[in-house]
């Protein structure tokens, strides 16, 4: 039997199955955007900034060449009563299609995730299907979200990618900052016994200057980006911002740290003594027994000391004791301040109500519906630090203590 006919037919039908490129999109047709923002004016209508990629500008200016004659970005914004009104009303300033497929950073203003919540502006994001949720969300802190996308940069050429980046160095070297993605906002939202916490970034320097290419070419900008503290939520709606120690407090307990410095007094003198950690782990346990539980959270810490500004032999056993008993002190110190804080805000932060639940599913089903109000501020919560000196640097001694010798 001939099959060479009946396989020809068969490929031949089965070519009228075949949809072929019908989600095409050609490049010259598209508008990439980089970064979108959510801000709210005087009248109540949403603002939404999207910064849209040069591509030409970029590979110029990656290359040397021409492209530091012009911004790598371009940025329009438009109003609307919601998030995606507003989105539509921009796509009527621009020639091309606009993609949000790159995107990768989205900027809130403090003042709407304050008054509106979460859920409302980040609903709009979650249900498109271009959007990626492996975008990062930010706050803007004392600016308008609007500027920090219209701020040029000078290393990264692309502002988005100055505010990503600065998160990863932020939370790999600094631990007062924590990159959140669209996905985790949401799943903190929607989890029983956990807040969103989410990072914010600030402008320092004038604004409109940094608007401008002059911004850039200067060894020392007039207006930068910098990350500054986390905010904090209860119910979706931002209550409080926490920087510096207290921020770093709730990276702690969250089990984010990566690295980190400690500073410590010696003989009546501040930050003498600088503890580099390098490696931590932090456990949460909860015991249920009692009416109200019982919070335990043990740290375990590993560093070298980094610098030292005052006479202290390293060598002696004892000192090395001595000095991790303090580093002990000063991180429970650390750890137990963010929680009074946060137990007066009333919002658990720290996923406490998820480990409640873990432990204790039947338990839980009482305390879920109080739990921030109620028996989050009055919960007995035990920290255990243990910090250890691993190695000394270069040095073993101060070059302090040879002097003084």
């Amino acid at each position: 039997m001939n099959r060479k006919p009946i396989s020809l037919y068969l490929i031949i039908a089965s070519i009228s199955f075949l949809s072929g490129c019908w989600s095409q999109k050609e490049l010259n047709e598209l508008a990439i955007i980089s970064a979108t923002s959510i801000d709210k004016n005087e009248e109540g209508k949403y603002i939404k900034t999207i910064q849209l990629i040069n591509p030409s500008n970029v590979a110029g200016g990656l290359q040397g060449g021409g492209g530091g004659q012009s911004p790598a970005v371009t940025v329009y914004s438009a109003t609307g009563d919601s998030v995606l009104e507003a989105h539509f009303n921009a796509s009527a300033k621009i020639s091309r299609k606009l993609y949000h497929s790159h995107a990768n950073l989205i900027v809130l203003s403090e003042d709407v995730v304050r008054e509106d919540g979460l859920e409302n502006v980040l609903d709009a994001f979650e249900r498109d299907p271009e959007i990626r949720s492996t975008a990062r969300v930010v706050i803007a802190h004392n600016t308008k979200a609007g500027d920090l996308l219209k701020s040029l940069t000078a290393v990264d050429k692309i502002p988005a990618d100055k505010v990503n980046g600065t998160l990863e160095v932020t939370e790999q070297s600094r631990g007062v900052n924590l990159e959140v993605t669209l996905q985790d906002a949401i799943k903190a939202l929607t989890s029983e016994g956990k807040e969103p916490v989410i990072s914010g970034f600030s402008m320092n320097g004038d604004i409109e200057l940094g608007k401008s290419m002059e911004n850039v070419q200067k060894s020392e900008l007039d207006t930068t980006l910098e990350a500054d503290g986390v905010a904090i939520f209860k119910e979706g709606k931002l209550i409080d911002w926490y920087q510096d120690d207290m921020a770093k407090g709730v990276i702690w307990i969250l089990d984010k740290i990566k690295e980190t410095d400690v500073e410590l007094d010696r003989d009546e003198k501040k930050n003498v003594i600088v503890y580099h950690v390098l490696r931590q782990k932090t456990k949460v346990s909860a015991d249920t027994t009692n009416d109200i539980p019982t919070i335990t959270i043990h740290v375990r810490a590993e560093g070298d000391v980094r610098e030292v500004r005052e006479p202290i032999n390293l060598k002696d056993p004892k000192v090395l004791l001595e000095l991790e008993k303090e580093l002990e002190e000063k991180i429970k110190t650390q750890l137990v301040d963010t929680i009074k804080r946060t137990q007066q805000n009333k919002t658990d932060i720290f996923g406490f109500g998820e480990e409640v639940h873990r432990t204790d599913p039947k338990k839980w089903k009482k305390l879920k519906n109080d739990w921030n109000n109620t028996y989050f501020p009055e919960l007995n919560i035990q920290v255990k630090v243990e910090a250890f000196v691993r190695r000394s640097g270069l040095r073993s001694n101060s070059i302090l203590s040879n002097l003084k010798d």
